[in-house]
């Protein structure tokens, strides 16, 4: 419990910074809706865009003139800033302790490897969590000025439950990462370069109909937020596919911490 109130003070600051960048991308954003709502001519810039784009980023599957259809665009952001402070939170609660040359303060500890890595496991999870909360909050407040239906309340928390699944396969691989890595410097670095290459093979997989099958090979693509908005739920294969990979990957992670030197 120490170690876990440890970190969670550790990444107070961390996560205040990202709420803040949450906040201002939202707070902009809504701002811009103003020029949308009920006016379509708005929406002629969209015909200056390339057909296969327009649909790779869910623009042409929402009416960008309601509140709904406008956050549904957002949710792509949404997705990418929760993945990327997921697994930078998942990787330094590891690396950190080697690149800081502190590990040999945590080792003392009358406790195991697994205890060390699960403390700081449940204090990235804290952060996760309370991140798509203040992301919730912060939305909910932001459109009050529009009137927002229950069918708008209804989709927004349906993406922040698929933005929360996201963080977890982030925040895992940026933890496994950073118990396989013998580079703690270069883990963080790693680890966003990886979420923008998956969110870049979504953006093929929904541009060409023959590639489409490459959305199963990155989160990106199992959450659709188009196909979130139409169906009302999210897909059980892609709550199967998300646990199982969150399960490879801490079970990696886990494994490889108790087995290998650690850098001191």
């Amino acid at each position: 419990m120490r170690m876990y109130l440890r970190e969670l003070k550790t990444n107070i600051k961390s996560l205040l910074i990202w709420t803040v960048v949450m906040a201002l991308l939202i707070i902009v954003a809504v701002g811009k809706f103003a020029a949308f709502e009920g006016n379509p001519e708005s929406l002629a810039i969209l015909d200056t865009m390339p057909p296969q784009l327009l649909e790779a980023l869910g623009m042409r599957s929402f009416n960008l003139t309601k509140i709904e259809g406008f956050y549904g665009v957002m949710f792509t952001y949404f997705a990418i800033i929760g993945a990327m402070a997921a697994a930078l939170w998942g990787s330094e609660v590891i690396s950190k302790e080697e690149r800081d040359r502190t590990v040999e303060f945590t080792l003392v500890l009358p406790v195991s490897r697994q205890k060390i890595v699960t403390s700081k496991l449940l204090a990235a999870l804290t952060n996760c969590t309370l991140f798509v909360l203040f992301t919730w909050l912060i939305s909910f407040y932001a459109v009050q000025a529009y009137q927002p239906g229950q069918s708008f309340y209804d989709f927004l928390r349906l993406e922040m439950l698929a933005m929360f699944l996201i963080e977890m396969v982030f925040l895992s691989f940026g933890l496994m990462l950073a118990c396989l890595s013998k580079n703690p410097r270069n883990v963080s670095t790693v680890s966003v370069g990886v979420i923008l290459g998956l969110y870049f093979l979504s953006i093929v997989a929904g541009m060409n109909a023959k590639l489409g099958w490459l959305k199963w090979l990155t989160p990106f693509g199992w959450f659709n937020p188009s196909e979130l908005y139409n169906s009302g739920r999210i897909e059980p294969l892609s709550i199967g596919l998300t646990v199982l990979v969150v399960m490879v990957f801490l079970a990696i992670g886990y494994w490889n911490y108790s087995k290998r030197d650690l850098y001191i």
